[in-house]
């Protein structure tokens, strides 16, 4: 069957699709995208907002309440920036556009899309910063379970539930359970792609790209200075040198409550240290809330009561996801369509919009070709996950 030239249209299309498959944590969570742009084109810093799930007080009996259990129903969102461009520049000869479209994918899209996928996913995995839940200790199938009843304890749905691995964990847990499942599919698939596919209420994926997180060199004793401390920031004391971004601390005392009763658990809150942190001063994420409908700790912190930063000062430890896909959100918007070029095209697959740009030169009879996507990113419901920690 004779070649024929390859369209911008056809080029993009299958980029994409190529680029989507490569995504396996950007595909697991939530992807909007924003058609306003779809005839204009974003340009970089624009942004989308994303609502956010609404927080009522409940009343006890009859009369209707009174200002404090009266909820007014406001809204509220989070803005998401796209704010990062990322593309592959190419360079096509007339030769390479009379390709066929498979073979046009192995030897020129397969390459440029797989670098391009693995420096937006790990982008987006910077998110684990934001994620306070997490359970330590060998990654087993017991700490998956510890995951997953964090994830149900924090009312997730049961939908959409993915556990993403580091290669060393996908090792440890297919080791651990390639006896267990009595469907061959399944074994089969254990066997031949060290992939263990649904267990537990999960999606099991393996991804080489997972940081490790490098623990602050915090030491000492630590305690909470100043009692009846709320909201985003912990004034502290005894400790020396900062936290870094994404520490998990736990404070004596202070204890999680239901979502919706509002009743203490039992279970101590884990907090999350913010970018800024100091040895005296720990910026931290949930705000801690003691009253209303974002109620989410049975009380303040007592002054001197001790905290603990979890892993070792200054070691690295490597870490997975468990998350319901409205943990986080992945966003892009069309760029804008550049004139007087040889051909131009913007296509969106499943969320994921992306700009092909081709332009000829005479001088060296080739096509140099750019691909790009604009987007952004945003932890959206930190609860809906749950980091799973090599320490």
């Amino acid at each position: 069957m004779a070649n024929t030239i390859l369209t911008a249209t056809a080029v993009t299309r299958e980029a994409l699709r190529v680029l989507h498959q490569k995504l396996n944590f950007v595909g697991t969570i939530t992807r909007d995208y924003d058609d306003r742009f779809a005839h204009s084109g974003a340009k970089i810093g624009d942004t989308l907002k994303i609502r956010l799930p609404n927080q009522y007080v409940v009343r006890t009996g009859a009369p209707l309440g009174n200002n404090s259990t009266l909820n007014d129903t406001t809204e509220t969102s989070a803005d998401l920036k796209v704010q990062t461009q990322k593309g592959v520049d190419l360079n096509f000869t007339s030769i390479d556009l009379t390709l066929s479209l498979d073979d046009f994918s192995e030897r020129i899209l397969e390459p440029a899309m797989s670098v391009l996928a693995a420096n937006i996913e790990a982008d987006a995995m910077t998110m684990y910063k934001d994620v306070w839940s997490q359970v330590g200790g060998a990654t087993n199938f017991a700490k998956v379970l510890q995951a997953r009843k964090v994830l149900v304890d924090n009312l997730a749905p049961l939908n959409a539930r993915t556990c993403n691995l580091n290669t060393q964990d996908n090792v440890d847990l297919v080791s651990e359970l390639k006896g267990l499942f009595n469907d061959k599919t399944t074994i089969s698939k254990q066997n031949r792609e060290g992939f263990m596919g649904r267990t537990a209420g999960f999606d099991f994926m393996e991804n080489t790209l997972w940081p490790a997180h490098g623990r602050g060199p915090t030491t000492g004793s630590v305690v909470v200075n100043g009692a009846s401390q709320t909201g985003a920031a912990l004034t502290v004391s005894g400790g020396t040198g900062a936290p870094a971004a994404g520490d998990v601390i736990t404070i004596t005392g202070v204890f999680r409550v239901h979502p919706e009763t509002k009743q203490s658990t039992g279970v101590l809150q884990q907090f999350v240290v913010g970018a800024g942190a100091t040895a005296t001063s720990y910026p931290i994420s949930p705000a801690i809330v003691t009253s209303g409908a974002a109620q989410n700790v049975s009380g303040s912190p007592a002054n001197s009561a001790p905290v603990s930063i979890a892993g070792t000062a200054n070691v690295a430890h490597g870490l997975s996801m468990a998350y319901q896909k409205g943990a986080f959100a992945f966003a892009t918007a069309d760029m804008v369509m550049p004139r007087g070029v040889d051909f131009a095209s913007r296509e969106v697959f499943d969320g994921v919009s992306m700009r092909i740009v081709r332009q000829y030169d005479i001088n060296s009879d080739k096509f140099p070709c750019r691909l790009d996507v604009l987007y952004g990113f945003k932890t959206i419901r930190p609860q809906l996950a749950c980091r799973l920690a090599n320490i």
